[in-house]
């Protein structure tokens, strides 16, 4: 059974941090490309950021460029999205997904051009409420 499991949203306040997490199991997931999007209520989902099975190359969107960091752990198939100074803008549903290697061509385009559609798996994504 194919599941991408997020966890690690919740309620923080202005200034704070969260780590999210997305648990990958029933596919390979050493070739898979997993990036984080992110949907604020009335907004368009938009690519957070994104990370290469391949090389561990990265993508970040420039308003979060500086604050957070993804990474990878292949041991345990889980992707990690650490959230630093997080402000009210930053309040969204995350959530995250996992390219195959046939469609992947650069972690920017996965994150920034590619529709839903593309991907081949979706979480169903955790709550981040960045409030004081």
């Amino acid at each position: 059974q194919v599941q991408l499991v997020e966890s690690g949203g919740g309620l923080v306040q202005p200034g704070g941090s969260l780590r999210l997490s997305c648990a990958v199991s029933g596919f390979p997931f050493d070739y898979h490309h997993i990036g984080w999007f992110r949907q604020a209520p009335g907004k368009e989902r938009v690519g957070v950021s994104c990370i290469s099975s391949a090389d561990g190359s990265t993508y970040y969107a420039d308003s979060v460029k500086g604050r957070f960091t993804i990474s990878r752990d292949n041991a345990k198939s889980t992707v990690y999205l650490q959230m630093n100074s997080l402000g009210p803008e930053d309040t969204a549903v995350y959530s995250c997904a996992a390219l195959g290697p046939i469609l992947f061509t650069t972690v920017q385009a996965m994150c920034v051009m590619f529709p839903p559609e593309t991907f081949d798996y979706w979480g169903q994504g955790t709550q981040v409420t960045v409030s004081s």
